[in-house]
């Protein structure tokens, strides 16, 4: 049986724990359904179960990050017979270890981050290998504590913060709340940085990662479109002679996190005498559709000219 999770992230003082007491109060979260709350972080603030609607709620504490096993989950829902899971998470863990030793009828239903508005920034600048980690898989971001004080204070924050979640998740919600029943949903418009109309798509160097993220979120978009683009080669085993995979190394957060980034890329017979690792400039027309390299449908260039050109400026692209 699928056993919905829902999870809850943030650093500490967040307002994870106040938000799931709330929710845990009524009857529109809370119908009464065996529940394993999974509590990762203790702060401040302490749950009061007895004002939970219904009394199938058993909360389990984990206190250390390494003791989050697959047995461990596992052992503790069936202890209670739980038919859903909520997780309220810690922070300065890393969201893979819950995600990689999650039970296998374990099923991710929403994931929401949490986090104070006046102090997100300074989180982000300290710890933003961290932030990042939370940000990447939310599909809402909470920013509570905000103020009213200086409307023209909060649009600087705002676009500040949006940009910081823009940079991991474009798909996420944001919601910036000032208090009970006070929140606002984030309606800043994100254009993209080249002109997707135009015969042919400039994506100059300093889009690349941009244009990389948006090519895999919104490929239908792209589908017949022609392109022209600078990177670097790579070629090897498991490729057609007129197959390459083109692409740039792009850090989203930190240097730990730099990964190639790549598509499949079909050109002629001359694709197999690339070397690899150079730099070639592209003019390619998009087609999306299945290929043995993604194991999935996704957007592959037809390239209609491969040229030698200098590095791109810097090497590894950014956000």
């Amino acid at each position: 049986m699928e056993i919905p999770v829902y999870l809850f992230t943030g650093f500490l003082g967040s307002g994870k724990t106040t938000f799931i007491q709330d929710a845990m109060e009524g009857e529109e979260f809370n119908e009464g359904e065996p529940t394993l709350l999974l509590v990762c972080e203790e702060g401040e603030v302490e749950y009061e179960p007895e004002k939970f609607y219904g009394d199938n709620v058993y909360i389990e504490v984990v206190e250390d990050e390494e003791d989050l096993t697959t047995k461990l989950m596992d052992s503790l829902l069936h202890k209670h017979g739980c038919e859903r899971v909520v997780v309220e998470y810690n922070g300065m863990w890393n969201l893979d270890t819950l995600y990689r030793n999650m039970p296998p009828e374990w099923v991710a239903y929403q994931e929401m981050m949490f986090a104070e508005a006046p102090t997100f920034q300074m989180f982000n600048q300290n710890m933003r290998q961290q932030v990042f980690d939370k940000l990447k898989s939310a599909e809402l971001v909470v920013f509570n504590r905000c103020s009213r004080e200086d409307e023209k204070a909060f649009e600087e924050l705002q676009l500040a913060l949006h940009k910081i979640v823009r940079v991991a998740n474009r798909k996420s919600q944001i919601l910036y709340e000032f208090g009970p029943d006070d929140v606002i949903m984030d309606n800043i418009q994100d254009p993209l940085p080249y002109d997707m109309n135009a015969p042919v798509i400039d994506i100059k160097d300093d889009m690349y990662a941009e244009w990389y993220r948006d090519i895999n979120d919104n490929q239908d978009s792209y589908n017949e479109k022609t392109l022209r683009v600078k990177g670097r080669a790579a070629v090897g085993e498991g490729l057609g002679e007129d197959e390459f995979i083109f692409g740039r190394h792009v850090m989203t957060c930190c240097v730990q996190d730099i990964q190639f980034a790549g598509l499949l890329c079909k050109w002629t017979k001359e694709a197999s005498k690339l070397t690899n690792g150079e730099w070639v400039k592209i003019r390619a027309t998009v087609k999306v559709e299945y290929t043995p390299i993604y194991q999935e449908v996704g957007p592959v260039l037809y390239c209609e000219t491969v040229a030698p050109v200098p590095p791109a400026e810097p090497e590894v692209a950014t956000f």
